[in-house]
């Protein structure tokens, strides 16, 4: 079970993914019956660590804290840094022992200088990854994608991604329950899947534009509702041509992909959250059947409703009896 994380603070490391990281598991949330992490900042020798923002934090540990974390965190940092002997040791032993390790944004390239993403998918910030891929070529880069869980290695894009793979660990290893309590603390949506894109053509609509969003909060509302592309343009008072091109251009997705993605996220949620029969999921959700449920489920989750269930189930009882 999760308990004891160790964030690994290296030269130039990034104050916004230290915090990302901090957020997460550094918050004492007890108070409303979340549980508080054995959580702890280390550097080698405990030594300062100057920050690429340019002020430097002096942690309180050194690497021996590490040693029985159940998860070591390594956020982004200097891509030149190199990998001393100790870090690299502490690393492969973390694995050897069955912890693990999870790096955010260019953190990738410590692990990967570690020899830890040889033959293994993972990921980095996009703004990193031809370098990244031309110093590594032997790691199976996953480009674009938010998070890679791959067993003991989890890798993450940049910036916020790592708020993203933090709750992915939390939902795996303590439950739906607990992922969204602490999502909810932070203002953060509880799940966003790793495979979803890190960015979009355009974010931010043409100020001339329109935005989508009343429409999208429409979808979500009803979910359940079956809906045509024809029927969201009038909805959106634009030409079905015209929608489907600024519905791609504000979300990266199509209408019917983004719609599908949001069922299958909220039949999760029922799955997690309730005892509800999976045709009366499929029904809540929009799918209409418990067929049509389960394969879109196993296409974007890689499991069925079923076994989902059981797994995320069984944890939250587990984390909860402990």
């Amino acid at each position: 079970m999760l308990q004891n994380v160790a964030v690994l603070a290296l030269p130039g490391i990034a104050p916004f993914e230290l915090g990302v990281v901090c957020e997460v598991f550094g918050i004492d949330r007890s108070d409303v019956g979340l549980p508080a992490f054995d959580f702890a900042v280390v550097s080698e020798g405990a030594a300062p660590v100057t920050t690429s923002s340019g002020f430097t934090i002096a942690p309180e540990h050194a690497l021996d804290r590490a040693e029985l974390a159940d998860l070591i965190c390594v956020p982004a940092s200097d891509t030149d840094c190199a990998v001393s002997p100790a870090v690299r040791e502490l690393l492969h032993q973390t694995i050897a022992r069955g912890g693990r390790i999870m790096s955010v944004c260019s953190g990738a390239f410590t692990l990967a200088a570690a020899g830890l993403l040889d033959d293994r998918p993972c990921t980095t910030h996009w703004f990193h990854m031809d370098e990244f891929t031309s110093r590594f070529p032997r790691a199976q880069v996953v480009p674009d994608v938010l998070y890679v869980d791959d067993g003991p290695i989890i890798t993450s894009a940049g910036s916020a991604a790592g708020i993203d793979a933090c709750l992915h660990v939390v939902r795996q290893e303590l439950g739906a329950a607990v992922a969204n309590g602490i999502a909810r603390r932070m203002v953060v949506p509880a799940y966003r899947e790793g495979g979803q894109a890190q960015f979009i053509e355009r974010p931010v609509p043409d100020t001339e534009s329109v935005t989508l969003g009343p429409l999208l909060d429409w979808m979500t509302e009803n979910i359940d509702v079956d809906v045509s592309v024809d029927e969201l343009a009038a909805r959106a008072h634009l030409s079905p041509r015209t929608f489907a091109r600024r519905f791609k251009a504000e979300t990266g997705s199509t209408p019917h992909a983004w719609l599908t993605r949001q069922r299958v996220q909220h039949a999760q949620r029922l799955l997690e959250e309730t005892d509800e029969p999976i045709e009366r999921i499929a029904g809540l959700c929009g799918f209409g059947s418990a067929t049509l449920l389960r394969h879109h489920f196993v296409r974007q989750r890689g499991t069925t409703p079923q076994a989902f269930r059981r797994a995320f189930r069984s944890c939250g009882r587990d984390s909860g009896a402990a």
